[in-house]
């Protein structure tokens, strides 16, 4: 089963949860796919035995070949290609802005001369490991660099199927959010009680219920704010799987870089507990969709 741990704002204690679940099912595969970020490594502590490099095609332009006849540029989604057609005898230009391009292929792919090939660029890389009996598994975007998502996919790809995988994706409910939720079996979505809380944890409802995965709930500091998630919750019929009280003793561990249970064991059970709920909840067919 893929369970993947996202919520519709930072701060919420998203890497918290994702990390003490796995800690609390042992054998699970850990992934840490919120790669502008990541920081799960403090908590897992692994021992990496792996690197690899992260690379995207980006498009370099033989000016021999070309024509500057524009369509590179007419057909980049993402503005990563201007072509200036020369005038008055001058030669044109084709500037490429390697930061914007999402390797897509596009341009090479269709241009008439077939003056555009591609070539790497290094954007990322991936790490493995493992934590005890967990395997590990974290990607980490290059500083400067603007897209992230060819390093979470690069990332899942060391999935398997047969086996519990938690995925740590990252916050918000844009592209790299969309791409390292995608094929998960359930969504855990954690959230605080609080009006921005309430108000970005509906963003990523309504995510996760256009790309059809079934979710729960999970209320961090759950003993502050007001009531109006657990509200929306009842409201829009979606489990919740687990409050977190507000605890400054829980702070002071997170800062220390040590585990919720490993501070306080009690929450072992609860994240087992929970791990049965989200299978009970699909058999059912009641979890959040």
């Amino acid at each position: 089963m893929i369970i993947s741990v996202a919520s519709g704002k930072g701060g919420t204690g998203k890497t918290t949860v994702a990390v003490n679940l796995a800690l609390a099912l042992k054998d699970a595969r850990f992934f840490d796919c919120d790669v502008e970020e990541p920081n799960a490594h403090i908590f897992l502590k692994p021992r990496l035995n792996r690197q690899e490099k992260v690379f995207i095609p980006v498009p370099e332009i033989d000016t021999a070949k070309c024509s500057f006849c524009g369509k590179c540029g007419e057909v980049c989604a993402y503005h990563a290609l201007a072509v200036i057609k020369g005038e008055g005898g001058h030669q044109g230009e084709v500037l490429v802005f390697p930061h914007l391009c999402h390797g897509c292929g596009a341009c090479s792919m269709l241009c008439p001369q077939g003056a555009i090939r591609e070539v790497n660029k290094e954007i990322g890389t991936v790490e493995s490991g493992s934590a005890g009996e967990i395997s590990f598994v974290s990607g980490r975007l290059n500083v400067g660099e603007a897209v992230s998502p060819p390093v979470i996919r690069r990332v899942k790809e060391y999935l398997e199927p047969s086996k519990t995988a938690v995925i740590d994706a990252p916050p918000g409910t844009s592209c790299p959010v969309i791409c390292a939720v995608k094929g998960s079996d359930f969504c855990i979505l954690v959230t605080e009680p609080t009006p921005f809380g309430l108000h970005d944890l509906s963003l990523a409802v309504e995510v996760l219920r256009k790309m059809e995965i079934p979710f729960g709930v999970v209320i961090n500091r759950s003993d502050i704010g007001d009531g109006k998630v657990e509200d929306y919750c009842a409201k829009e019929n979606i489990p919740v799987l687990m409050r977190i009280p507000f605890s400054r003793e829980i702070a002071e561990a997170y800062a220390r870089g040590i585990s919720l249970i490993s501070a306080f064991p009690d929450f072992k059970g609860k994240f087992i507990e929970m791990r049965a709920r989200i299978g009970t909840l699909l058999e059912s067919g009641k979890a959040g969709r």
